[in-house]
């Protein structure tokens, strides 16, 4: 549903340099038209874009000039939690991972990478993570350019599941783990992703899920990149 509003002719948010404001007192409302704004009405009335505090925080789009257009708050759906399947990869001569003492993964020149899965992942974020890593061209050619994959060099991988990457840590002094995805999830989407990855690369190594695990690598160069899905 779209709302028209009229600004009268002393109304501040008229001029060029009009500053917009999130209140305006002197708006009247037109008419309200009901579906999907066409561009009949905005090739006959003149509009200027003005970008507002007030979108940092909503999704919705203004216009401010002699008339408003405004989508009525609440048509476009707030996505701020929808999350991605991370892989915060790292390119090494050698990894391992070990619990209690006793080595359970390790690698000669490949990649480490700390997985974290979020609350909305599905099975094709496992998919296209599983693509990225594979494919990602970190590696140098014969000239210098960092223009192989993994599976390139036929290296190898290291996966170890890291739930903190999930963390929210926009306040505060404590980070926020409500974005994770809940252990049981978690655990079947590493696993689905370690399977995943053994399909397309002859050695894949993993950590531990829900272990206190101590991970030592070499990274080389150091090159460092987030994936997300």
């Amino acid at each position: 549903m779209i709302t028209l509003h009229y600004f009268p002719k002393n109304s501040p948010d008229r001029g060029i340099g009009a500053k917009p404001s999130l209140v305006r007192p002197t708006e009247t409302p037109i008419f309200t038209i009901r579906g999907i704004l066409g561009g009949s009405i905005s090739d006959h009335m003149p509009h200027r874009p003005v970008k507002t505090v007030s979108h940092a925080a909503r999704p919705n789009v203004s216009y401010h000039s002699r008339a408003c257009i405004n989508k009525v708050p609440g048509a476009a759906k707030n996505k701020e939690y929808a999350q991605e399947m991370i892989g915060l990869l790292q390119r090494v001569t050698h990894a391992d991972v070990t619990v209690g003492g006793r080595t359970i993964g390790k690698i000669g020149r490949g990649l480490m990478v700390l997985v974290a899965v979020h609350r909305d992942d599905t099975d094709k974020d496992v998919a296209r993570l599983a693509e990225r890593l594979l494919g990602y061209r970190v590696f140098n050619d014969q000239e210098d350019r960092m223009n192989l994959s993994v599976r390139d060099i036929e290296g190898e991988l290291l996966l170890v599941p890291q739930f903190t990457l999930t963390a929210d840590t926009k306040k505060g002094t404590r980070a926020s783990f409500t974005r994770g995805a809940a252990p049981e999830k978690a655990s079947a989407y590493f696993d689905a992703l370690v399977a995943a990855c053994r399909e397309g690369l002859a050695t894949v190594e993993t950590g531990e899920f829900g272990a206190d695990m101590q991970v030592s690598l070499t990274n080389d160069g150091p090159v460092t990149f987030w994936l997300s899905t």
